[in-house]
């Protein structure tokens, strides 16, 4: 079964960038950047947005890239504005075993609001914005459980959560 995971760096109060035209290489760790090389190759598979998918220079090398947008085309992508369960069953189809989910904030919504999503790698930087974009732009409930968490030298902490999948509501029977 296809494994699911968001990555992103959040500052300590808690935003992923300033503006949407922030770039995370601008103020994010090499510790980071580190990681998050190593997580994303292991997927083979990066899902981002069009406004992320611009803040890099160029698709993500030795990962298959795909930006949601409905009107426009960036070379070297597929994009996509498939449903995230659609989307993942296809990418499972095609013999992916891992899926990582890049940003931004509308992107990582949409995956956890249609409950498809394992684990969150959260970075914290050791920075502070004051005001920004947090990880979710609308109101995401979702219970999880801390599975690992290390510091670099650097003060930046790495934190794997894992999503505990919530039981269907029981079903009233009549008698």
């Amino acid at each position: 079964m296809i494994k699911t995971f968001i990555i992103a760096a959040l500052t300590t109060d808690g935003f992923i960038a300033q503006n949407s035209a922030h770039t995370p290489m601008n103020w994010t760790s090499k510790d980071d950047k580190a990681r998050f090389v190593e997580l994303t190759k292991r997927a083979r598979v990066v899902v981002m947005g069009s406004s992320t998918f611009k803040t890099f220079p160029k698709p993500l090398k030795d990962r298959l890239n795909i930006v949601y947008s409905r009107s426009q085309q960036f070379e070297g992508t597929e994009t996509t504005s498939d449903e995230p369960a659609v989307l993942i069953k296809k990418l499972e189809e095609r013999g992916f075993t891992e899926v990582a989910i890049c940003g931004g904030a509308e992107i990582y919504s949409m995956f956890m609001e249609a409950s498809v999503v394992d684990t969150l790698y959260l970075t914290i930087e050791p920075a502070v914005f004051g005001t920004g974009i947090t990880l979710f732009n609308k109101k995401i409930e979702a219970k999880l459980e801390l599975v690992s968490t290390s510091k670099t030298e650097g003060g930046t902490i790495f934190n794997e959560y894992r999503v505990l999948k919530q039981d269907p509501a029981p079903t009233a029977t009549t008698a």
